[in-house]
């Protein structure tokens, strides 16, 4: 496991975090946290949208089972549309806290925007939590990069905190058509400028494009992955692919861990989400971590060089 630090959270955080999101039985899910645990994981994604609560539930099962919360870095996530309003983030909050059985979740994410609702509303509701310590770090998710910016231009006015953490997408494939209604992605030049120069951690959701980089992103695959298709077949992606999978070859690698690579050594703290099904995908995912590019390498990936 390798671990990177966020200001305002007290531990190390594996940058492989484990989602939960399609667990839906504990007698199953458990060996897989214990799994990611005993390789040195520590951080794990929750949201209150996943199958309405369910999720939260089991993993709070698993927590009050096992008594590891103090030593797990919890994400949490609440307030996604159309229940995307400061209210709804603070009776989410509570009701999800209530289902992972905790006071606190150490980093907290609105699941969407909603440009109807002022920032600075957004901000005062997330601020009084983060005083009153039922959250911690906190930012947006799917958020553009002109309203991150805005709610951080009135904390600073208004002397309170704002936002430090960013879950957008970001993965070596461009995400040509949102994977889901209201996703936005942080790979534009702007996003990714900012993310370096202001310090904020990325944790990038679909950090391995959901597929692309297997043998389910082939082109020849488009009719039976078609979600895949949609969201993520272009010309420029696959010859992202293409040479995501020559330097596979050449390090005696996987195409998947090397798209996995590139989202982890930018110049920035990044965060990749992964939630797996089996414990041979979250074994091969931890493994991946050990795959390291250079500057050189990580520009080719992404078509800014002609040689590796």
């Amino acid at each position: 496991m390798i671990y990177g630090t966020i200001p305002g959270v007290a531990k190390p955080i594996a940058r492989m975090v484990m989602g939960v999101d399609n667990q839906d039985d504990l007698a199953k899910a458990a060996p897989l946290f214990d799994d990611y645990i005993e390789r040195g994981g520590n951080c794990f994604d929750t949201a209150r949208i996943y199958m309405r609560g369910g999720c939260e539930a089991l993993f709070g099962e698993y927590l009050a089972k096992t008594g590891v919360r103090d030593d797990i870095v919890l994400i949490g996530k609440g307030a996604h549309t159309p229940n995307c309003t400061p209210e709804a983030a603070r009776s989410q909050l509570e009701q999800s806290l209530e289902a992972l059985r905790t006071d606190r979740v150490d980093i907290y994410f609105l699941h969407r925007d909603n440009p109807e609702v002022p920032v600075g509303e957004f901000v005062d509701v997330l601020d009084a939590l983060h005083r009153q310590g039922r959250i911690g770090v906190f930012g947006g998710s799917n958020w553009s990069l002109e309203r991150f910016r805005a709610a951080n231009d009135y904390a600073r006015r208004a002397g309170k905190t704002g936002f430090t953490v960013l879950s957008n997408n970001l993965a070596l494939a461009r995400m040509v058509e949102p994977v889901w209604a209201g996703c936005v992605s942080a790979r534009d030049p702007e996003w990714l400028h900012h993310l370096e120069e202001s310090g904020t951690a990325l944790f990038a959701w679909s950090s391995t494009a959901r597929g692309f980089f297997t043998e389910r992103g082939d082109v020849s695959k488009a009719a039976e992955e078609a979600e895949i298709a949609k969201s993520w077949h272009a010309e420029d992606n696959f010859e992202r692919r293409r040479r995501a999978i020559a330097l596979a070859e050449a390090k005696g690698t996987s195409p998947v861990q090397i798209a996995m690579a590139w989202v982890l050594s930018q110049p920035f703290a990044t965060f990749a989400l992964s939630g797996p099904r089996t414990l041979e995908e979250s074994r091969r995912n931890i493994e991946g971590l050990s795959v390291t590019l250079t500057q050189t390498e990580r520009d080719w990936l992404d078509l800014k060089r002609d040689q590796p």
